[in-house]
């Protein structure tokens, strides 16, 4: 496998199959209890894309696997667009409901199995009264969304979807590139490429690379 070396901080950056990522993410998942695993991305990385590839390869280990979208746990929509639809700091501190995704489900799967599939429907602005599930001893939930990091979700692996400003500048529809300052300061606060512990390359979406220690 053909080795880049980054230009600073004792890094290289080595491609990797998509099959072999998600067993190197999948290697990574502590066994034993019920476990939490973050994939952590912008919209344009399809972190959901990764998430919903580990469920296979982990109920084949013999691990149930539950799935979780961010995007369900968005708060109304009179809170989130409280400054308006293209504030960029109101997407990145107003727009997720972290009290709900941890009250009802990241903190009770740990401890009791029991956790929410979905809390809001955001299209529809109303709660979506999904039904409670029960995990088993050993379970993995595997959550994935935008902007995730650096919000103290109980994670056992946090795996980030990075790409550079300018890819992301070209990626993002017109329409949406009012939302790079909000990357930008994700980025500056949280520096999800050095807080996560998966750091995967997508600015080659065909052909990622992960970035590790030398």
């Amino acid at each position: 496998m053909t080795r880049h070396a980054e230009p600073a901080g004792g890094l290289v950056v080595r491609p990797v199959s998509r099959a072999r990522l998600v067993e190197h993410v999948v290697e990574r998942i502590p066994v034993g209890g019920r476990r939490v695993v973050v994939v952590d991305g912008a919209g344009v990385t399809k972190p959901a894309e990764l998430a919903d590839a580990l469920v296979e390869p982990l109920r084949a280990a013999g691990r149930d696997a539950v799935r979780v979208c961010a995007d369900d746990f968005l708060r109304p929509a009179s809170v989130r667009l409280e400054h308006g639809r293209h504030d960029p700091d109101a997407y990145l501190e107003d727009r997720l409901d972290v009290g709900g995704l941890l009250r009802e489900t990241l903190d009770p799967f740990r401890t009791t199995g029991r956790y929410l599939p979905t809390l809001w429907d955001a299209a529809r602005d109303r709660a979506t009264r999904a039904p409670y599930a029960t995990a088993p001893d050993g379970a993995v939930l595997v959550l994935d969304g935008d902007l995730l990091l650096g919000r103290g979700l109980p994670a056992d692996l946090t795996v980030h979807l990075a790409v550079r400003p300018a890819t992301l500048a070209r990626r993002l529809p017109e329409d949406e590139r009012w939302l790079l300052p909000a990357y930008a300061r994700y980025a500056a606060e949280t520096d999800p490429e050095h807080t996560a512990d998966v750091v995967v390359r997508v600015d080659d979406a065909s052909h990622p690379a992960l970035v590790v220690h030398a």
